[in-house]
């Protein structure tokens, strides 16, 4: 199956990475914006792998709230809840900002993470 740029976004957006890694150009760069950055496919791959199992780890409750697309760029604005045990452990605000090539390749991901956890 061939997905769309904003398709591949919001997998991504929604931990689905298995699915988009082949849509990954080689050189892509995926920067959490004020944590870290990975440069490289093979950076970006074993950061997913990373994450996906995080996920595996906890509930998830992952919400769209909006996207905005344009030429090469697509834009997720969306939210997550995690729960381990029954319990909130984590409420996030996030926004991805993708970038594409004229292949339908991401070569690049900003994305933006706000924990609204109050304890």
């Amino acid at each position: 199956m061939t997905y769309s740029n904003q398709e591949v976004a919001e997998l991504f957006s929604m931990g689905k990475f298995d699915e988009v890694i082949k849509y990954f150009n080689d050189t892509i760069v995926w920067e959490l914006i004020g944590e870290s950055t990975f440069e490289g496919i093979d950076a970006v791959v074993e950061n997913c792998k990373l994450v996906a199992e995080y996920f595996k780890s906890v509930e998830t409750d992952f919400r769209t709230n909006d996207i905005f697309v344009s030429d090469n760029k697509v834009i997720v604005i969306g939210s997550a809840e995690f729960r381990q045990n029954g319990k909130v452990i984590d409420i996030i605000s996030a926004c991805d900002i993708y970038v594409f090539n004229s292949d339908i390749e991401i070569e690049k991901i900003s994305s933006y993470c706000i924990s609204n956890k109050t304890n």
